[in-house]
């Protein structure tokens, strides 16, 4: 891509830095300054693709080795939004030379046993979670999406897609109610690719920095991708009729810049959304029950059995769905568990925790039988 050919090129009649539209600031100007003088370029990823990374600088997209920011901490490699000091032309290959501190990076666990951390996106300001109206809503899959995104430091917002299959406008709003409770604090929006509906709204939030879509294959990400670039950039393949899944039509994560303003970094439908050090995120997620467990009449209390249980006494009066407690309580062990695989002392102290509290409980429900009996 030559540079002519970039939104927002820069020419002599115009102040506008080239690189604005990718999100390019004061601030990344000011963590750049030291670079600067070496020589370098400062660039965006735009894709990374096996040791090898798009970088889009003033000069237009060039294609740089990342040989030399390789470590050993998956945590820092390079990934789809990072903004990167890159070499100038004239040496072949060109390589990356270091990535400029991150704002915000959105992480998960990976499956395998080594339990890494894995990077989707990084210096990203929303957090678009793509969920499908073709089926039942899976709500515990929205709360897990939804904890990373708030652990990541982006705004969250959830997206129910293909809106346009569901029968009518009253339908669709008990529906949207319905994901407003599983998410305090987070938009939740209606949208339809093929009709249009709702998708100027969300090219309004994505206009205001950088944004990325994330869901399970079959989410209709790539179409919604398609809906707010207003052309056909990203491949769209049908969902499977036996089980409504859909196939991978993205396989890497690829930063594109919005007609609208902001930029939009495309993911591949996830299997898999394992926690990733995530306590604050579950915390954001569940905010009414961390509320109601500062009411509880032990600091340690587990919400299983104890007196005093604000949290368990909410769930009895039917104010607080047991469904919401269980996510919770899941996601909070698992998230420990994550955490204490890469500590062999708060692994101790977690197992040790767990016995007490689950003879606490015993104990306590004991008594109460008792008391009943």
């Amino acid at each position: 891509m030559s540079f002519s050919s970039l939104p927002g090129s820069f020419s002599s009649s115009s102040s506008v830095h080239p690189l604005q539209p990718y999100g390019w600031d004061a601030d990344w100007e000011a963590e750049f300054a030291p670079f600067a003088g070496q020589g370098l370029l400062p660039g965006r990823v735009v894709r990374v693709d096996r040791g090898l990374c798009d970088v889009v600088t003033s000069a237009g997209i060039v294609r740089a080795d990342t040989e030399f920011v390789v470590p050993r901490d998956p945590m820092k490699v390079v990934c789809t939004g990072d903004w990167v000091a890159v070499d100038p032309a004239g040496g072949d290959p060109r390589y990356v030379r270091t990535l400029l501190p991150r704002r915000t990076a959105f992480v998960r666990s990976t499956s395998s046993k080594r339990s890494e951390g894995q990077i989707l996106a990084a210096n990203v300001d929303h957090a678009i979670v793509a969920v499908p109206l073709t089926g039942d809503l899976d709500l515990g899959r929205i709360e897990r999406f939804l904890a990373l995104a708030w652990e990541s430091g982006a705004q969250p917002l959830v997206v129910l897609t293909k809106a346009d299959l569901v029968p009518d406008a009253v339908t669709l709003s008990y529906l949207v109610q319905d994901v407003e409770t599983t998410a305090p604090g987070v938009p939740v929006l209606g949208v339809s690719a093929a009709t249009g509906e709702g998708v100027d709204v969300l090219a309004a939030v994505a206009a205001g920095g950088t944004s990325v879509l994330l869901g399970q294959s079959g989410a209709g990400k790539s179409t919604l991708a398609n809906a707010l670039l207003g052309e056909e950039v990203m491949d769209v393949r049908a969902t499977r009729d036996v089980d409504g899944k859909g196939r991978h039509t993205t396989t890497t994560r690829n930063l594109l810049v919005l007609p609208g303003g902001g930029v939009l970094i495309d993911t591949p439908g996830l299997r898999g959304v394992g926690l990733w050090d995530a306590q604050t995120g579950v915390g954001q997620v569940f905010a009414e029950i961390e509320e109601l467990a500062g009411q509880c009449r032990f600091q340690d209390c587990a919400h299983i059995a104890e007196p005093g249980c604000a949290v368990l006494a909410s769930v009895e009066s039917g104010e607080l769905p047991v469904r919401r407690l269980d996510s919770y309580r899941k996601l909070m062990r698992e998230n420990q568990w994550i955490v204490a695989k890469t500590d062999a002392r708060l692994r101790t102290e977690l197992r040790r925790d767990w016995k007490r509290k689950g003879a606490e409980g015993k104990a306590a429900m004991e008594a109460k039988r008792g008391r009943w009996g």
